[in-house]
Parts: structure tokens; sequence; C-alpha cells
């Protein structure tokens, strides 16, 4: 099939429009003084396409549609990669110049050192509270965030969405950035910016619906049983609880899908993609291991989409969100797998709240030992691992500090900061951090207010504990290297005093977690760790992270050193 939307060509533009129930196309625009030209359709492909003079970048324009239902239908093209506006706007012929400056490649991070930040630029940099944040906000931050030792950004949606505010998981258009946050031009200089420091930009996309108000929905006025039409599947598999799914049987569709994955890589230079909501591509019911509703389809599309990528970029850091810790999601395509190179591990945070004593989550140190222990094809690097995600501090949650506790700046509070972090900076898995984790962003996640970041001036402290507790993940003073292997081994779980210790690595590179999850100090305690004299390398007590925490004061400890635990403590302990 010819390449679909607008190819510019020096004295002429081609128009290419699959619509092959339509009747009659024509489009008009800016070119054209908004008269109706017609276009030709090839009955073969049901593509319609017009060659158009006079055109040029910034060009607006739509289709006019007769479709099946003879009615008039008037549709932005489905592959504009520029909207007016991501509700009623126009499509916009691209200007697709842009200097990269030499910015172009994936900034080389090994999946070992990888530590990816959550971040949504709507509420991520706002100018005010009335005001959304743009890329152009958000660039403001990167240094910050290089400091703080992130290496890979992970946007939430940036395509154009519903109303053009929200989460970004209710897409109207897959081609084109949404206006509100600055656009095409806005990502690809946010993108060139965040390479210009070492650090990837992925995206978190949506494929496993599309929202109710888009432009695809009955695009050339064809549809069975009042389903969707040309894009999506006409029968119950197109039913989510969001909007309708995808046909992904329909090789015009997976083209359209593939082409879009394409798209970012090619011509944003994105470094990777978070695809959202496998298990609802996957399964009509979003249920695992239940053949009745698999749609073989998507298992198919999966595959190919992790295949085009990495053709693209070997480099480009492709992950699942699941749900159901299905490992062939994240097996080798060779393997019938669909050749994920991560996916998102939800246990964790619900563990991390049980073990906090946080009510709605199963109490007790016993879950969490089993989650820390997880693995996905025995490889560390294919799983995600979080203290909290947009999900679990959303949807009738709080972030975990808000949970743990009603004042989010609390002497606790700060505790369970840093220990709710390190715990997943220690686990086996590539840790991520949801935006403000680390500067004690309270309430729940939503899409309208924005981060305090009057609160990094407040808790430095707690920021630089982050720093610290990255800097051991990355084992950049040479003695935590075990933090970067697969290898896990709970000592103990102490139910009574509510303390955890664990090893991470082999006994020749063995770094030693112990964590206290209780409320009140835990007296005259030994921990159960191998023989030998041990060297404490973090302590989350220190009074340099928070002047009026109680700090323990211990640099070296043996198995039978007796020290009293503070409160909501967590303890790295190494060798050197």
């Amino acid at each position: 099939m010819a390449k679909l939307g607008v190819e510019q060509h020096e004295s002429f533009a081609t128009f290419r429009l699959w619509a092959p129930f339509a009747q009659k196309v024509a489009v008009g625009g800016d070119f054209s003084d908004w008269q109706n030209i017609p276009l030709t359709k090839n009955e073969t492909t049901g593509v319609w396409e017009a060659i158009i003079k006079r055109v040029k970048p910034g060009n607006s324009y739509k289709y006019e549609i007769l479709g099946f239902d003879n009615l008039l239908h008037y549709k932005n093209d489905p592959r504009a990669k520029v909207l007016t506006d991501s509700d009623v706007g126009r499509s916009v012929v691209a200007d697709d110049e842009f200097n990269w400056e030499g910015c172009e490649k994936t900034p080389v991070v090994s999946r070992s050192k990888q530590i990816i930040y959550e971040l949504h630029i709507g509420t991520f940099v706002r100018p005010d509270a009335a005001t959304s944040g743009t890329f152009t906000t958000a660039i403001e931050k990167l240094d910050y965030l290089k400091e703080l030792g992130v290496t890979t950004i992970e946007l939430m949606p940036i395509t154009s969405m519903a109303t053009s505010n929200g989460w970004g998981y209710a897409p109207n258009a897959l081609y084109s950035v949404e206006p509100l946050y600055g656009g095409m031009f806005g990502l690809k200089t946010f993108v060139k910016e965040a390479h210009k420091r070492g650090l990837q930009v992925i995206l978190d996309m949506v494929y496993n619906h599309f929202s109710g108000s888009t432009d695809l929905w009955q695009f050339d006025g064809w549809s069975k049983d009042n389903h969707g039409g040309i894009y999506f599947y006409n029968d119950s598999r197109g039913d989510t609880p969001w909007g309708g799914r995808p046909d992904y049987g329909r090789p015009e569709v997976r083209d359209f899908i593939l082409d879009n994955v394409a798209m970012w890589l090619s011509d944003y230079r994105v470094d990777g993609f978070r695809i959202d909501s496998t298990i609802y591509m996957r399964n009509t019911a979003g249920l695992n291991d239940d053949p009745a509703h698999d749609i073989g389809d998507a298992w198919d599309l999966l595959s190919e989409i992790t295949a085009l990528a990495h053709k693209i970029n070997p480099d480009a850091l492709m992950i699942a969100e699941d749900y159901a810790g299905n490992s062939m999601i994240t097996a080798a395509r060779e393997d019938e797998g669909c050749g994920f190179d991560s996916q998102w591990d939800l246990g964790l945070p619900h563990v991390i709240r049980g073990a906090l004593g946080i009510p709605g989550e199963g109490p007790g140190l016993q879950n969490i030992s089993n989650v820390l222990q997880q693995n996905f094809n025995n490889d560390w690097t294919k799983r995600i691992v979080f203290a909290d995600s947009h999900d679990t501090a959303a949807n009738g949650n709080t972030r975990i500090v808000s949970a743990a506790s009603q004042n989010t700046h609390s002497t606790n509070s700060r505790k369970i900061a840093i220990l709710s972090s390190a715990i997943a900076l220690t686990a086996p898995g590539i840790p991520m951090i949801l935006a403000g984790s680390e500067f004690l962003q309270g309430g729940d996640f939503n899409d309208w207010n924005a981060l305090a970041w009057e609160n990094t001036d407040k808790f430095k402290g707690i920021i630089e504990a982050h720093k610290h507790l990255i800097a051991l993940r990355q084992n950049q003073h040479g003695n935590t290297g075990g933090l970067m292997s697969g290898e896990i081994k709970i000592l103990s779980a102490d139910e009574k005093n509510k303390v955890l210790v664990y090893q991470r690595g082999s006994d020749d590179e063995a770094v030693i977690i112990a964590t206290s999850f209780n409320p009140s100090e835990v007296i005259d305690y030994q921990l159960p760790i191998p023989d030998g004299q041990w060297n404490i390398g973090f302590d989350s007590s220190w009074r340099g992270y928070s002047p009026d925490f109680k700090e323990l004061n211990i640099e070296k400890i043996n198995n039978q050193t007796k020290i009293s635990l503070p409160a909501y403590i967590i303890l790295i302990i190494t060798k050197n």
C-alpha cells in the first residue's frame, strides 16, 4: 500500500486516505481556499488519493467523506502529525525539518544501571496553578533529573487526547502530539535536550483502545451493529471499559499501529515505549490464561511491535504493562514470546503498603518477601519495580506517604518516603520513581495538581537520600555490585518486630538490606547477617537527611552487635 497521510514533494503534495467504504472523498484546506478537491479511489486498496499543488507546511486541511451511510463526515487525517486542537481542530501539514544538533542517538545506558522516572507533562512543571505544563517547562528540570541519577524519563501519554486534558489514556489521534503540551516541535526539543544530558526518553503508548470521541469512530460511515467501523472490531471484541478496541487482525489497522511505532522512533528519536494495558489488547476480558477471550491477532501484533522497534533501534527499551505477570510477554520472539525487554511488576507497591500496615493491603512481611524474590524468564531486568506509580497513587488511592500518614511532611512520612523508595531501588529489577516521590509529593496523582517544587527546598535531605540510593544501586562506589545482580536471599522476616533482612548478590559480592517497618524503635536487636565484620554504607536515619531523625550512628556491625533500630529505618550493609 502507498504511504498514507500527506507526502510532501518540492512542488506538490500527495494526499492519501484509507476509507474503503466511502462513496466520495474530498479535501479542503488553506492551499485551496477551503474549496474541496476530490480524491480518486483505488478500488483494490480502498485508498483515496489526490495530487495537489501549492501545499506548504503549516497549511491546515480536513476531509469531507460521503460515507457508506449516505451521510457527510468531516474528518481529520488519521496520520496527521499536527492538529490545531485535539477535539474539534483541523489537520496541519507538518514541517518535518528539525535541527537535532547531533543528539539523535539513544544515550547508552546499561540495563543494570537504568533508573526510570515517570512523569506527566501537564502537571510536572506548571507555570501557575491554572496553566498546563508543557515540554518547554519540563525541560527546566532536566538538569535536576540528571543530578538525581535518573537515566530514563518515561512520559505518560502525549498523543492528542480527549479534551486536551487528562492522564493521556483517552487518545484521540495517535500520530499527533498534544498541542497543549507543545506539539511536534515541543516533543522533539524535549527529546533533544534530554539526549544532550545523556537522558533517555520513552513514551507511554495506548494501543488497547481509542477514546469514544476519536475521529476514527465509524470513519467512512460503515460499521456493524453500531460498532466502530473500519479501525475497530465490529463485534464484542471491540468493547473495552474505555473505548473501542482496534481491529488487530485487519492489515490496514496493524500497519496504522506499526507505522506509528516507527514514526516515534524515527522522527522523534524516542528511546523506547511502555505499551499500556497489553492484557486488554490480548484478551477481551483483561484476563490471563483465558483462551475463550484471547485475541490471537493482538499476541502477534505485540510481537511485531517489539521486532520493529528493535529493528529501528536495537537499544530501544520496550516495556509492557500487562498486570498478569505472564512470562510470555517478556519471552524471546524465537521462543514464541512477545519479545518485550521488561514488564511492570504491579505487586511491589501493594506489598510495601501492606508491610507498612496501610489498610486495604495484606499485612505482614511474607508478601513482600515473596514479591522481592519474583522474576520473569529467570532474568531480573525483565521486570520494572516501583513503590508508586500513577496507577497505585490514584483510582481511589493516594501516594504512599499520604496513605501512611495524614501529615505528609511529618517525620514518619519522611522516613517512609526513603524506606519505600529504597525497597524499590534494592529489589531485583529496573527501578522506577514516580515524579515527586523524592520530595514528599502528597495526595493522589491527578491531572490538575502541579508538583510541589517548593518541597525541593524544604526536603533537600530526602532528595539527597534518593541520590545516595541511586548511586548505590548503580554501584558507583564499587562496593554494591550485588544490587546489580539478580540474586536475592531472604535472611529473616521477623513478623513480631516487623524487621525484614535480605541479601542481594552472591556471597562474594553480598549487599545486606535491613529494614524496619515498625513505627516504633526496636531495642537491642541483632541483625541476622552473615559472619564477619560489615560496614553500614547507607543509614536512612542519618540526620543529614532530616535533622529531626533519631540517628543510629553506627558505622560497623556484625551478627553479634545489638543495635536499636529507629522507626522505619533501612540500612544498606557492605563488606567493603
